[in-house]
């Protein structure tokens, strides 16, 4: 399934680019900071000529330092990698890659810091 070939082309862009560990699953007592490829989203875009694919991605930042200095680095990371790139998308080609969103939040236990950012990817059957 595509939504798949896409995490693998996000997760490898992603742990080239960033100096945090990324993660699909986070193992307990994982330490801070790292990230974690949220939730997506696929849609079919395609027509009678041709075989599309709309997708959002989630991608999360999780730190424990105080302020929100370095979850807004790491977001910072992600977007330079995540934003306007080029994926290698097997079996796909692919179109484009822009960030639809980004927030900031301090968790409920008053230590956790969560960066939350949403990514559009548009790709097509080869």
């Amino acid at each position: 399934m595509s939504a798949l070939e896409l995490q693998k082309a996000i997760y490898s862009k992603l742990s080239t680019d960033l100096t945090v560990s990324v993660l699909d699953n986070v193992p307990s007592g994982t330490p801070y900071p790292y990230v974690v490829i949220g939730d997506d989203t696929l849609n079919d875009s395609s027509t009678d000529d041709f075989i599309g694919f709309q997708a959002t991605v989630t991608i999360h930042s999780w730190t424990d330092s105080e302020g929100r200095k370095q979850v807004k680095t790491i977001q910072q990371s992600i977007f330079d990698s995540l934003n306007r790139c080029t994926l290698s998308i097997s079996g796909f080609n692919f179109v484009s890659c822009t960030q639809e969103y980004s927030e900031t939040m301090l968790e409920a236990d008053g230590i956790t810091r969560h960066g939350i950012q949403r990514f559009r990817v548009l790709y097509d059957k080869s």
